[in-house]
């Protein structure tokens, strides 16, 4: 029995999961070091909700990392994904900040709201 013991033992093995959206050609890449990976394709609100968790995911990667431009286009990369997923485009995001920065200015100022009297 104890000769068993140490066979199943060393046949464990430790998988992490991760069940969280990653890009397209990740699997392709994890594959191509020779490694096994499990995937599946989220669609309607599961990617929607696994997308807004990524959202938050990129942006905290970007903070963490000193603000990094790479860590910034991740983030987009995200906003672009989540567009199409609602059924628009990148392209009309950027139409909607062109129209809102028209109408109540950007950031660029770094106007700090300190106070509102009533």
């Amino acid at each position: 029995m104890k000769g068993r013991l140490r066979d199943v033992q060393r046949r464990i093995i430790s998988i992490p999961i991760y069940d969280k959206i990653v890009r397209d050609r990740i699997p392709e890449i994890i594959e191509g070091r020779g490694k096994k990976c499990r995937w599946s394709t989220a669609r309607g609100e599961d990617l929607l909700k696994g997308l807004e968790k990524k959202l938050w995911e990129e942006v905290e990667e970007f903070s963490a990392s000193g603000r990094s431009l790479e860590e910034l286009a991740d983030v987009l990369e995200v906003v672009d994904a989540l567009a199409c997923s609602l059924g628009s485009s990148f392209q009309e995001v950027l139409k909607l900040k062109a129209a809102k920065r028209a109408q109540r200015g950007g950031f660029q100022e770094g106007i700090l709201l300190e106070w509102v009297e009533d």
